[in-house]
């Protein structure tokens, strides 16, 4: 079989003579899906959890941070060693496996937290117990690094299958992304059913109550999920070996890993810079709702107030029907950009633009609907002469709820066309596909870090709530698109040039 010498005079197997069948990429974007379901798991339930352990609310988001912090370190070096790994396995799928191992033994240490923690000496009646805080926070890390050293390697393989096809790219990144909003309706599913438990028996523990039992069950079943979608997807689909030049061979160390990670920001061409700065904006944009959502339900829409009275969990779960909407139209509207990637790159980058206007536009909308709630507010008085404060109407909760599904427009461009526009910049420029989504989620995980310790603070000095991040939020995304669309170079078909070089039938 042919493959391509990249620019470094390595045999790559990225570029082959034309694009896999589409069932190869369907079961490997379905890789997302068993990932997402986790993700999922996370948003709704961990930060309860957490408390439950014992671990003060004010400290319970710095937690939150080992997702960034681990991309940012994860994912370029995991990028890297994809990129170069030598295994007669090939070169992604050795990594998809031990980031699906990983995922089940984070599972195991989260679930079984509070039972580790009591056998190994924490007081059961205790509030706070430390030893079970030191298993969760473990297998917590152990996660987010299992989860990025899965998406990375899975997106530069379905880069690889469209071997260098910018139509097919936007088209397997468009699947991801569908897949990754199927494994949020289950996941949001399984998290809201509090039965759930009732399946597993032996969950429920003296030191695992039921909601604590309830959240081993859906991680059961998250991580049967991925486990069979894992295998599937690597039995199914074969990589062809990464031969290195000889000059190369021996040169996988650190210093050549830090020397070219480093290079490829310094040196990366000008459209992969571009794509970088309009992905940062995109994700400042992102960030502020996707970690305040329900808290914004809650105190914003429904004027409750944390930890006093029912009106605050109403509106937390009224969010979580409102993220179950946004996981429905993402999956829908992921299908949509796959068939706008058929227009080719020029489309793509137009529609990513128009999108983040989209987004801008949904933010802005938030303190339309908050003012609106609050010119609104409805009391009843109780039998003691006392007022009682009454949830929003049904047309502030229809105007809340519709932000959150039209949401999911934008939010399906963004886990695609990103990603797809840095392949085709990779493809076009010789680059290796691990190292260039690895770079690219630096500009994912900088912005998150930005927003997590800089957001409470930002409310507070406007008088707290969450409308100032949310303003600061729409101003960035409204950027992203006039970038994407003034800005951005439309990325041109083909890839680098390359002589080809004959791989002997044994190398397979």
């Amino acid at each position: 079989m042919e493959v391509e010498v990249n620019h470094r005079g390595e045999c790559s197997p990225e570029q082959q003579q034309r694009p896999e069948p589409i069932i190869k990429f369907i079961v490997v974007a379905a890789i997302a899906m068993g990932v997402q379901f986790g993700w999922a798991l996370q948003l709704s339930l961990l930060t309860p959890y957490v408390q439950l352990l014992g671990i003060p609310h004010k400290w319970a988001s710095l937690i939150w941070l080992c997702g960034p912090v681990s991309g940012l370190i994860v994912q370029p070096i995991v990028g890297y060693y994809s990129d170069i790994c030598a295994s007669r396995f090939g070169r992604r799928r050795p990594f998809i496996a031990a980031g699906s191992s990983l995922v089940a033994v984070a599972v195991f240490l989260i679930g079984f937290a509070a039972d580790i923690g009591i056998a190994s000496g924490d007081s059961l009646g205790a509030h706070a117990k430390p030893r079970a805080i030191a298993v969760f926070v473990c297998g917590f890390w152990i996660l987010d690094v299992a989860n990025n050293m899965l998406q990375g390697p899975c997106r530069a393989l379905l880069a690889d299958l469209s071997a260098g096809n910018d139509k097919r790219m936007s088209t397997a990144n468009a699947m991801f992304s569908f897949f990754m909003a199927v494994g949020n309706i289950l996941g949001y599913a399984a998290g809201s059913y509090r039965r759930l438990y009732k399946f597993f028996p032996f969950s429920e523990t003296k030191a695992c109550d039921v909601y604590c039992a309830n959240l081993k069950s859906c991680f059961f079943l998250s991580i049967a999920l991925l486990l069979i979608v894992t295998v599937v997807a690597l039995t199914f689909v074969r990589e062809i070996p990464y031969i290195p030049a000889p000059e190369n061979q021996g040169k996988k160390g650190g210093i050549r890993l830090f020397r070219e990670l480093f290079g490829a920001v310094k040196d990366m061409p000008k459209p992969m810079r571009m794509l970088m700065v309009v992905t940062c904006l995109n994700w400042i944009g992102w960030f502020p709702f996707l970690l305040f959502d329900t808290d914004w339900m809650g105190k914003e829409v429904y004027g409750g107030t944390v930890g006093q009275g029912t009106l605050y969990d109403q509106g937390v779960r009224a969010g979580s029907l409102g993220l179950m909407l946004n996981s429905v139209v993402l999956a829908v509207a992921s299908l949509g950009v796959q068939v706008a990637g058929r227009g080719g790159p020029a489309v793509v980058k137009r529609l990513w633009g128009a999108v983040n206007f989209l987004l801008a536009i949904c933010l802005a909308m938030t303190v339309a609907v908050t003012k609106l709630a609050e010119h609104h507010r409805r009391y009843a008085v109780d039998g003691d002469g006392r007022s009682r404060l009454l949830p929003p109407s049904l047309a502030v909760k229809t105007g809340a709820l519709s932000l959150f599904a039209v949401l999911g427009i934008p939010l399906a461009v963004t886990f695609s066309i990103p990603f797809a526009m840095a392949s085709i910049y990779s493809s076009s420029h010789g680059s290796g596909q691990g190292l260039s989504l690895g770079v690219l989620n630096l500009s994912i995980v900088a912005p998150q870090i930005l927003v997590s310790l800089v957001g409470g603070p930002w409310d507070d000095l406007f008088g707290g709530g969450n409308l100032p991040a949310f303003v600061v939020a729409a101003i960035a995304s409204a950027l992203s698109g006039v970038l994407a669309l003034v800005v951005l170079p439309s990325p041109r078909p083909g890839g680098a040039a390359a002589t080809k070089l004959t791989i002997p039938a044994g190398a397979h």
